[in-house]
């Protein structure tokens, strides 16, 4: 298996082989993820100063935040939105 990456937004990139999970900043345990990686120095902010709208959260224990929405990173990854009800 190769190296694919992922554009996050803003020319940074990650890998998606790294990767765990993409989910929405909203929720209080979210939240508590981000805080407790910023308290133990493995918070990457890639939000060029913009509104958090995607955690991305890394095999390493990084966690990563995205100015791009978490449907956009997932699109992105080639993942197929299985759980949209709506469209059918």
């Amino acid at each position: 298996m190769g190296i694919k990456l992922i554009n996050i937004g803003f020319g940074n990139i990650v890998s998606a082989n790294r990767l765990i999970a993409i989910v929405s900043p909203e929720s209080a345990p979210i939240k508590r993820i981000i805080q407790e990686s910023r308290e133990k120095g493995t918070l990457v902010d890639a939000t060029y100063g913009r509104r958090t709208r995607a955690v991305i959260i890394m095999d390493s224990d990084h966690v990563i935040l995205s100015a791009v929405q978490p449907e956009t990173v997932a699109h992105r990854l080639g993942v197929k939105d299985a759980l949209d009800i709506d469209e059918e």
